[in-house]
């Protein structure tokens, strides 16, 4: 049987063929049929002797062009009838062309407009930050990436997410109604896709940020894939990429570093949040201190290189600045050192980190101003109170517990305890497994409703030192899971106030909203929540420098922050600068970064009374109950 198909076909499918090309393919069509049409046209009316005594062939050619190209009643009705046939039957063919026409060219814009709706333009843009991913995360970083941006006149952030793009856009105006000077822009498609991480140009983006999709069960893979796609994609630059990410399980670090190398940043998510509520459930008012350091609206941690401290100490550099809060060195080697030993030198090629107001604030005392105010009469020599057993409460349950378990166990003395209150099925042979890695906790378990205020009064609240309140982020959505946490929350607060006693509570919450209602209802009770991830992202952004000191700042084996009372230091009720408890903090191998006044705990105006790097000479009054800020080894 023969199957060559006939010529007729061949011809079809290559006509098939170049109208699958698009508008500019048709239009061509058109063209080639307009011209035919007047050809036809003129041999027509040439063979049938329609041609005016008064017009020659040129003159006819030309009517029936402009005939065909704009159709209109003849001028001259006294021509002869084959001429106006003729003529007749051009105006209905090229009608029939104009309407095609209009059509493809209307469709044409169609398309284009949809193509612009759903974000599958490229941007054009250079110096931007790219965020990869779409989740709850992405508004809190966004908000502080503005603020860092406030003092630039044309920056730009590109997201590019899996979600519709105009709803992508009216969720950040909904949310960050005012941007300044920073332009955000939408595009749709995968992260893990070449093509579509084209659409946002990491090519001439200035940072990249990836975050996590939270409805994935293995999220980590996800970002992994992503990196992969930046690293290895044909058009990536020759310049190294400056990526930060968040990962959730420590075991999946060593192969995202390996795919990513020196290029990325790697946040341990989980571990980062069970590191601050270990830390901040035993120290009331820590937490509002790490919010300050990420925040770029207040002081923020900078990187500056000071010629005139070459061959200083350490501890001559913490009297140095006026209104900075000198915290460690940089190191030429690029070797974060946080609160090294005071007789340690600063060499050439290394860089000062301080907590500063802005980066062009980092600067040491003017050469004419007179010595240091120091009072020493007024300083204390006090010994540090001995680490007592903690009791610690922790009710619910998600999949930072066990960790942050772990992290309250390098903290407290020998001989404390924690006790589970959860409903969670998971939970028990969590705590089987747990409990042959801690050393200093003994850990009970208890299979009860947070939320009731019965189980509440039998626990005898407070018998305990610390609560840690955690949502039930595994199993319910953000809403859900923080109205869970903001009932529990109450209960305690209303039991407190019963009882008369005090003791700290440390709420974990998914939504920063949430978090804000719940803060307006008594300040006491600091909430954490991954909004603190977020800000540590946008940190890292701009600085991957600051990767290490957060790190250092977070490991319980390093130099942390810790809240001291402020009578260890200085003597109570005795003006003193804050140059002078700097050198107290000094003679004790501490860094002295600000204070809290417990009079102002409630002051929201106030900041409830944390001050992060004080003007120095500016005096203050301590009383008991208030606490200095500093960054010790113990």
């Amino acid at each position: 049987m023969d199957t060559k198909p006939s010529l007729g076909r061949r011809l079809r499918y290559a006509f098939d063929n170049t109208l699958s090309r698009g508008p500019a393919a048709l239009i061509a069509w058109l063209a080639l049929a307009t011209l035919a049409l007047i050809v036809l046209a003129v041999v027509t009316d040439l063979l049938i002797g329609g041609t005016a005594d008064d017009l020659g062939p040129i003159e006819v050619i030309w009517s029936l062009i402009f005939q065909a190209l704009t159709p209109n009643p003849p001028g001259n009705l006294a021509s002869p009838w084959q001429f106006l046939v003729v003529m007749l039957a051009v105006t209905l063919g090229s009608l029939a062309m104009v309407s095609i026409l209009i059509g493809l060219l209307s469709a044409a814009i169609q398309n284009r407009i949809e193509t612009l709706r759903r974000g599958r333009s490229q941007i054009v843009e250079h110096g931007h930050t790219v965020i990869l991913g779409w989740s709850e995360q992405i508004f809190p970083l966004i908000s502080e990436l503005v603020t860092a941006n406030a003092n630039q006149r044309h920056a730009a952030i590109a997201i590019l997410g899996d979600h519709d793009k105009v709803e992508m856009e009216e969720a950040v105006r909904h949310r960050i109604p005012h941007t300044g000077s920073t332009r955000v822009v939408c595009r749709r498609g995968s992260p893990t896709e070449p093509a579509d991480l084209d659409l946002v140009l990491p090519q001439t983006s200035k940072s990249i940020i990836i975050l996590p999709d939270d409805e994935e069960e293995s999220p980590d893979s996800g970002t992994i894939k992503t990196i992969l796609a930046l690293t290895n994609a044909r058009q990536r630059r020759p310049a190294p990429y400056h990526i930060v990410t968040m990962l959730r399980e420590e075991k999946n670090i060593e192969i995202a570093r390996l795919v990513g190398g020196a290029e990325v940043e790697l946040v341990l998510s989980g571990d980062i949040i069970a590191r601050i509520i270990a830390q901040t459930c035993r120290q009331v008012g820590l937490s509002l201190v790490y919010t300050e350091l990420l925040d770029f609206a207040g002081d923020e941690i900078y990187f500056q290189a000071e010629p005139a401290l070459v061959g200083k100490t350490f501890g001559e550099a913490l009297l140095a600045y006026e209104d900075s809060a000198v915290i460690g060195v940089f190191t030429k080697a690029g070797t974060v050192r946080l609160n090294p030993p005071m007789d340690t030198v600063i060499e050439e090629g290394d860089q000062i980190i301080a907590i500063s107001e802005d980066d062009d604030t980092v600067r040491i005392r003017p050469p004419g101003l007179s010595g240091v105010p120091l009072q020493l009469d007024a300083m204390e020599t006090g010994s540090p109170a001995v680490p007592m057993p903690e009791r610690i409460l922790i009710l619910g349950w998600n999949w930072r517990a066990a960790t942050i378990i772990r992290q309250l166990d390098a903290y407290v003395a020998v001989g404390s305890g924690v006790t589970v209150v959860a409903q969670h099925d998971t939970v028990e042979e969590e705590l089987r497994t747990l409990t042959e890695t801690v050393s200093n906790l003994e850990v009970r378990y208890l299979a009860a409703d947070t939320t009731s205020r019965a189980v509440l009064d039998d626990l005898h609240v407070a018998s305990f030192n610390h609560v840690i309140i955690l949502c039930y982020s595994d199993t319910l959505d953000h809403q859900r899971a923080d109205g869970l946490t903001l009932l529990t929350l109450l209960h305690l607060r209303r039991i407190a106030e019963q009882l008369g006693h005090t003791f700290s509570i440390t709420s974990e919450m998914m939504d920063v909203r949430n978090r804000n209602l719940a803060e307006s209802t008594r300040a006491d009770d600091f909430i954490v929540s991954e909004r603190l991830t977020s800000l540590m992202l946008a940190q890292i952004s701009e600085n991957k420098a600051l990767n290490q000191v957060f790190d250092d700042l977070l490991d319980p084996h390093g130099s942390e922050i810790f809240l001291r009372p402020a009578t260890d230091y200085v003597k109570a009720s005795v003006p003193v600068s804050f140059y002078t408890v700097v050198e107290a903090a000094k003679q004790r191998q501490q860094v002295a970064l600000g204070y809290r006044l417990h009079a102002l705990s409630a002051d929201v105006e106030q900041g409830h009374g944390v001050v992060v790097n004080p003007d120095k000479s500016r005096l203050v009054t301590f009383q008991p109950g208030d606490v200095v800020i500093v960054l010790s080894e113990t």
